[in-house]
């Protein structure tokens, strides 16, 4: 009996499209606004009715470049990611990845397989002052160029832009820039995700802008003010910038809470218990507003006899029966003596566990820039001071968003796709060091060459890969002889690079002459380019068409042959330990079939 060959699938050589998925979502809500894939927007309109504005006088956000910029948004990406096990730690176990490649096209990449599974996105772009503004500004093909920028391919055409002040698109090639990357990262998210985004004056405005049309105003949370700096900078021609901005916007507004944050001591000690009250330290607040409030205007009498109304303009919160019934709990403060305006009192053992937090970050409780290199310097060594990067984030700073947005029970996916110097990789393993926590982390960063190149260091990169090398030999070591009641730690990451598709691209052809119409199509019999490898190949077909995490487990099952003896290999995805799915590997192996035929 001969055996069953596997069913024939094509496999995808490109990132998913994300425009015609968002067609599909409107096809769901107003089916008959699209036809044939295509939205026809008059039919929109009048299925919208009064809700659509059509005329000009509305407010709309654009800038030079947006449509160019758009139509890159819309464009698959046809690289690949490679695995690089050699650069990793722990590669068989870990569920933390290191990308080196440019960010877009690696979050289209992503795509498929993170779409709604990420809970916090945190990125540090560049702030755009003029020098650190170093992005590949290829609309037509940014593959290319990033295998140029990264010596891939020759130098002819190397396009790396500073975007000094007097370019005529300052502010525009920097939006150009964060547009279609936000678009991306806003699909990765969960419905109870967050993103924060680290930025300073020159272009919150434009942030905010961008933001609020990429996630919607009314997802907006708020923009906490970081101190990154402890003291004044006496060389500066006007004021001293004390500050950045974080700004934080929701996936959606309505599915998230943030995690409060822990009481202090100090906040403690703002309780009391002066008159011996047996429920325990109490603070009282202030029983007027100054909102009308109809019921709220009456005269109350202390212990004393004295009267008591709640002033000019202002108004008692309760009303008079319900400030009777809190006179006779023992709730009013009336003063040591019982002759002072009445306050309510709250009580310590009543109030939430936890405080809410603050917009304003102090350096005291998250870090500034000084100890954010000083974090550096103790884990990657310089050569030369030239290449310790001005702008890393303290680990404080992030724990802090860490806190306020992901759980230490749950396995939260975090990402960062400015990665930098890894600051955010080092700051979720403290995190999960401190709280027993399973977070995991996807850092991105282009492989930017350094100032001057160093003996082992060549690129930003190569700073992240190394910290985080150091960090986990450091954990690692604490660790020994220790009792580990927390669970197992994940100190491990796996490497991956960006890299042109191990898939030949299909280009068509217009030729007439049979001869050379055969030749074309002779050369497409092995649909994959020369040099390709097996662990290569399995990693593109679990990225793009599997749609699995970079973190899947690829196991060998067993070998089997083909009714005309060829061989094929099935290969098992894992996620930890569960099988997620099975399907043939791509007849690793010889086999002219290849991925033309097998999933």
């Amino acid at each position: 009996m001969k055996a069953k060959r596997p069913r024939l699938k094509k496999v995808e050589r490109e990132s998913v499209a994300i425009v015609p998925e968002q067609i599909e979502k409107l096809k769901e809500l107003f089916p008959e606004a699209v036809s044939e894939g295509k939205v026809d927007f008059d039919k929109l309109r009048q299925t919208l009715g009064d809700e659509v504005n059509a005329g000009p006088e509305r407010y709309s956000f654009t800038w030079a470049g947006k449509r160019d910029c758009i139509k890159l948004l819309q464009v698959p990406s046809r690289a690949t990611l490679v695995p690089s096990p050699g650069e990793s730690i722990d590669w068989d176990t870990t569920n933390n990845v290191f990308i080196e490649g440019e960010n877009l096209e690696v979050l289209k990449l992503l795509y498929k397989a993170y779409y709604g599974r990420v809970k916090m996105i945190y990125i540090d772009p560049p702030y755009n002052t003029g020098k650190d503004f170093i992005y590949p500004d290829n609309y037509a093909d940014p593959l290319d160029t990033y295998l140029r920028l990264t010596g891939q391919k020759d130098s002819e055409g190397n396009v790396l832009t500073s975007n000094p002040e007097t370019s005529g698109r300052y502010h525009s090639s920097w939006l150009s820039m964060m547009y279609p990357r936000l678009f991306v990262a806003r699909q990765l998210l969960r419905d109870d995700g967050v993103i924060f985004v680290s930025i300073d004056d020159n272009e919150v405005h434009n942030l905010r802008a961008a933001m609020n049309e990429v996630f919607g105003e009314e997802n907006f949370l708020t923009t906490a003010i970081w101190q990154k700096v402890f003291s004044p900078k006496n060389t500066a021609k006007y004021f001293s910038e004390d500050h950045d901005y974080v700004v934080i916007y929701a996936r959606d507004k309505a599915a998230w809470l943030p995690f409060l944050m822990p009481r202090t001591e100090g906040a403690d000690a703002r309780y009391g218990n002066p008159d011996d009250d047996p429920r325990g330290p109490w603070t009282s607040s202030d029983l007027t507003a100054r909102n009308y409030y109809s019921r709220g205007k009456y005269e109350v009498t202390g212990p004393t006899g004295k009267k008591f109304g709640p002033g000019v303009g202002r108004y008692w919160r309760q009303t008079y029966e319900k400030f009777l019934e809190l006179d006779k709990d023992k709730r009013v403060w009336w003063g040591a003596d019982g002759n002072n305006m009445p306050r309510l009192k709250r009580f310590l053992s009543e109030v939430r566990q936890g405080i809410v937090p603050q917009t304003l970050w102090t350096y005291d409780e998250v870090g500034h820039t000084q100890e954010a290199k000083k974090e550096l310097l103790e884990f990657v060594k310089f050569d030369d001071t030239d290449n310790v990067l001005d702008t890393v984030k303290p680990t404080r700073l992030l724990q802090r968003m860490l806190h306020l947005t992901t759980s230490p029970t749950e396995y939260d996916v975090v990402v960062d796709f400015f990665g930098g110097s890894a600051p955010t990789a080092h700051a979720v393993m403290k995190q999960n060091l401190g709280d027993g926590g399973n977070r995991r982390y996807v850092c991105v960063q282009l492989p930017e060459p350094l100032p001057s190149p160093e003996k082992e260091l060549k690129t930003i990169a190569d700073i992240g890969k190394e910290r985080i090398r150091r960090v986990i030999a450091k954990m690692k070591k604490e660790r020994e002889g220790k009792l580990a009641t927390d669970g197992p730690q994940d100190l491990g990451f796996r490497v991956y690079k960006l890299a042109e598709s191990n898939m030949k691209p299909w280009k068509g052809t217009d030729e007439k002459d049979p001869e050379k119409y055969a030749k074309t199509m002779e050369m497409f019999l092995d649909p994959l380019v020369e040099g390709w490898k097996p662990e290569n190949v399995i990693a593109e077909v679990t990225l793009k068409e599997a749609g699995f995490g970079l973190n899947c487990r690829v196991e060998e099952v067993e070998p089997q042959m083909n009714a005309d003896g060829r061989r094929w290999t099935q290969i098992e995805f894992r996620t930890q330990t569960q099988i997620l799915h099975r399907r043939c590997s791509a007849c690793i192996g010889g086999c002219p079939d290849r991925l033309s035929g097998h999933g």
